[in-house]
């Protein structure tokens, strides 16, 4: 079984061994959180989908306020989450336990941040390139555990490398983090061999041993199957981050789609005000009244606040009661599947109506239909460029790579990955930006 003085370390990874003077009383935690919110790539999630197209009129959720708002809610869930842990071990007063809010903020922050432009089919393109297109013809050259990688890309796996890669025997730098934070975003403790029909995986091979070192300092459980593929429990606190993850996403997007006029207010009252018993709706409601909230945007507002709040109780709850089975590496399923039957049943069907009336929605696929076509055209010319780095028109795309990529180097998965890493880093704007100037539909304007 896994512990919480194990679980829970301070020590940075690419600092194990020197001492760091500090010059003001922040947790190295809390320097964590610091160091994502002032890094470029965190600023750049402002200009990436989350799931409706960039505003216009209408301001909706992208991948910037998303994490902020999965980064305050993984904050009450851990704090909630210690505040009754302890009571129930009085041995972890006092110590790096106390902090865990602040790690479960931080990895919310964070566990967006690999995500590639245009959302889902950013990831989508990049997959799709290698598995069907013209990256096809790769198979034979590149390793398999490679290729498992690039045909099951993953935003999950490439925020891990995001935060660990320059650590991989190459040169230091980068943001240091924390074992306990690194360890609290990987929702999928497997790699890519491992990854099923789901396609899921929390590391890339290139950042696998970085991984097992984690894992092995953290004391997090590894089992092997008859073929030898390991597998890790997931560290306790990336429960807290999915949960976080989960209800800000299922929730926000309702919200956003009455904004858009894809839902109704009766569709949307129906389905905030199904987290509650009978009893509990009315009172929602008639504080809606003696409060003089008349605006309809206003009233879904409120009852998104209380919705929310319900499911951050619900999945203390079930994170307190489930301690034993975490702590075991045994527990099935997100704590959403182990909330209390009515709030249960109204996620699912929150889940059900988004599929049908906004995932499916058209202004959802027009910019996926739109941003995998840009994804796919950048792949094509950027791998290209990578495979056949002599030829001029390889040379001026290559130019546009900054120092931080490896495309200058002599093994050809090195120069793909430095790719994928250009890639998935753009905005949306920026990646639209270069697919024109790729197409010759735009010049530059001095």
């Amino acid at each position: 079984m896994m512990n919480w003085k194990s679980l829970i370390s301070n020590k940075r990874l690419g600092q194990e061994e020197r001492h760091v003077e500090r010059h003001d009383d922040r947790s190295e935690f809390k320097r964590d959180s610091d160091r994502l919110v002032y890094s470029a790539p965190f600023r750049r999630l402002q200009n990436k989908t989350q799931v409706f197209p960039l505003p216009g009129s209408v301001f909706v959720h992208n991948r910037l306020t998303h994490s902020l708002e999965v980064s305050s809610l993984g904050k009450s869930l851990g704090d909630d989450v210690a505040k009754q842990l302890i009571q129930a071990h009085p041995e972890l007063s006092g110590t790096l336990f106390e902090e865990i809010g602040t790690i479960v903020q931080t990895a919310g922050l964070a566990h967006d941040m690999g995500n590639p432009p245009f959302g889902h089919s950013g990831e989508k393109a990049i997959q799709t390139f290698f598995a069907e297109e013209e990256g096809l013809e790769l198979k034979g050259i590149l390793s398999e555990p490679f290729w498992n990688d690039i045909t099951h890309f993953e935003g999950n796996a490439n925020a891990f490398r995001l935060l660990t890669h320059r650590f991989v025997g190459r040169r230091e730098g980068g943001y240091v983090m924390t074992y306990s934070t690194l360890a609290s975003i990987v929702k999928y403790p497997f790699s890519s061999e491992c990854s099923g029909h789901h396609g899921k995986f929390g590391f890339f091979h290139s950042e696998q041993p970085v991984y097992e070192k984690i894992a092995h300092e953290l004391g997090i459980t590894k089992t092997e199957d008859a073929n030898g593929r390991v597998r890790y429990a997931r560290h306790p606190l990336v429960y807290l981050m999915e949960a976080a993850d989960d209800i800000c996403y299922e929730i926000m997007d309702i919200e956003d789609a009455h904004k858009l006029k894809l839902l109704s207010f009766e569709e949307v009252e129906n389905l905030l005000l199904g987290f509650f018993e009978p009893d509990q709706q009315r009172h929602i409601q008639q504080r809606i009244i003696d409060e003089g909230v008349d605006d309809v945007n206003e009233k879904v507002v409120y009852m998104r606040a209380c919705a929310v709040g319900k499911l951050e109780g619900e999945c203390v709850r079930a994170f307190v009661k489930n301690e034993e089975q975490i702590l075991e590496g045994t527990l099935q399923g997100s704590l959403i599947d182990h909330i209390s039957e009515v709030p249960r049943k109204a996620y699912k069907k929150c889940t059900e109506v988004s599929y049908r009336k906004i995932y499916q929605s058209k202004p959802v696929l027009d910019v996926e239909l739109s941003g995998y076509k840009i994804m796919e055209t950048l792949m094509k010319s950027l791998v290209d460029a990578a495979i056949h780095p002599e030829k001029f028109h390889s040379q001026q795309l290559i130019k546009r790579f900054s120092s931080q990529y490896d495309i200058q180097s002599s093994n050809l998965e090195t120069r793909i990955m430095a790719v994928i890493d250009y890639i998935s880093g753009m905005t949306d704007v920026y990646a639209l930006d270069i697919y024109q100037k790729i197409n010759g539909i735009s010049l530059p304007i001095v």
